[in-house]
């Protein structure tokens, strides 16, 4: 559950389909035909998720041309040699602008643009760095492939090996900061919702498929200026398509997603209304150490805000502190920032960041928030 929707509006509006990449934000002069572009009321001619389906690895790594959105979201913890700690985003997204080929035979012609933010959190030295790219995809700029997997926007890329593509290695660099990880999934896959179809409102297909990667085992290198840091640790993979958006009334959504020492892995997101308050449309899952999986629903996790953090950059007030229960399992977390500015001065501001949890069970994790900022 991810931001996306706004953020392809700004892209199509903004830099016109043109390749191009920018680390603030860019200048929103809307049109309407931009507009219609990405509503999810155009929809005609893309494929729904309407019931579950068999998932095929790498396949399905890979691109789903036939919808109209989807995301490949990465996350992450790790520690150097030295005890120095990061946490990581790289994500990548996809747009279609119609569901056809596009009719000119010009080169440059498409009808997919792409998005990817990549960002570091220096824990331990108090600096969050956040990037973003715009592209289409022509010319090789930008793409997706399903066997061999691979995703790209420019030298930013998620390139799939071994087994089912279940070994990835992630390679992002801008300015003085540079990431390289290899991680390999350690766990069977996890089908949110049912069976893999995870319901976003109450219209039929609007949906997503969904599943994730939930302990991919880590190693690679990770870069700040002139000092180069071997790092460990774990990767969560979040992956979703779909030809859906917020329904009416929706402002935002919560996705919390953490891994513990217990061996436990879980991921909870809540969408909210307009009053703040969570919608019916709340869900996740929680796998246990023998790798069974545990779907959650609607009153099974209980979620209290503990604390919030006020950006001095855009102004946003967000939640920065939560204690989250799930009774029926005797589970019971406190959930804390790692580091408290990880708000992302995107295309859509949002906060996305490393978080620690302590309580009945000890880990780590990470935590998106969205809708937050004024007109976001």
């Amino acid at each position: 559950m991810h931001v996306w929707l706004r953020c392809f509006l700004i892209v199509i509006t903004a830099v016109g389909l043109a390749a191009c990449t920018t680390t603030s934000r860019p200048t929103v002069q809307a049109t309407i035909g931009a507009i219609e572009a990405v509503n999810a009321d155009n929809i005609e001619g893309f494929e729904r998720v309407i019931e579950p389906r068999p998932f095929v690895f790498p396949a399905d790594h890979g691109p789903h041309p036939t919808f109209q959105t989807e995301w490949w979201y990465y996350t992450g913890n790790l520690t150097a040699d030295n005890g120095r700690r990061f946490g990581f985003q790289l994500t990548f997204f996809r747009r279609a602008l119609s569901p056809y080929p596009p009719a000119r035979e010009s080169a440059w012609a498409t009808n997919d643009v792409y998005m990817a933010h990549f960002a570091i959190s220096d824990i331990d030295g108090g600096r969050f760095y956040a990037f973003e790219r715009f592209s289409r995809s022509a010319l090789g700029l930008a793409g997706a492939s399903g066997d061999p997997f691979r995703v790209f926007l420019n030298d930013w890329s998620v390139e799939g090996s071994g087994p089912q593509g279940m070994t990835m290695r992630l390679r992002a660099a801008q300015d003085e900061v540079a990431l390289d990880l290899v991680a390999v999934n350690s766990r069977p896959p996890v089908l949110q919702g049912n069976a893999g179809v995870s319901q976003k409102g109450s219209q039929v297909g609007n949906a997503s498929a969904y599943y994730s990667l939930t302990r991919m085992i880590s190693n690679g290198t990770i870069q700040i200026g002139s000092a180069t840091y071997t790092v460990s640790g774990l990767t969560w993979m979040d992956r979703e398509w779909g030809t859906s958006a917020l329904e009416e009334g929706m402002t935002g959504w919560d996705w919390f997603a953490l891994q513990l020492e217990s061996g436990h892995d879980l991921m909870y997101y809540q969408l909210r209304e307009a009053d703040g308050k969570p919608s019916p449309f709340v869900g996740g899952s929680l796998l246990l150490p023998d790798d069974t999986v545990i779907i959650l629903g609607p009153g099974d996790v209980e979620l209290e805000v503990t604390a919030t953090w006020q950006s001095p950059k855009s102004g946003a007030v967000y939640p920065a502190g939560w204690r989250l229960r799930i009774p029926r399992y005797g589970i019971d977390l406190v959930i804390t920032p790692a580091l408290q500015d990880q708000e992302l001065p995107t295309a859509v501001v949002y906060w996305e960041g490393a978080v620690d949890v302590e309580g009945s069970m000890r880990g780590r994790g990470y935590v998106e928030l969205t809708g937050y900022a004024d007109g976001q």
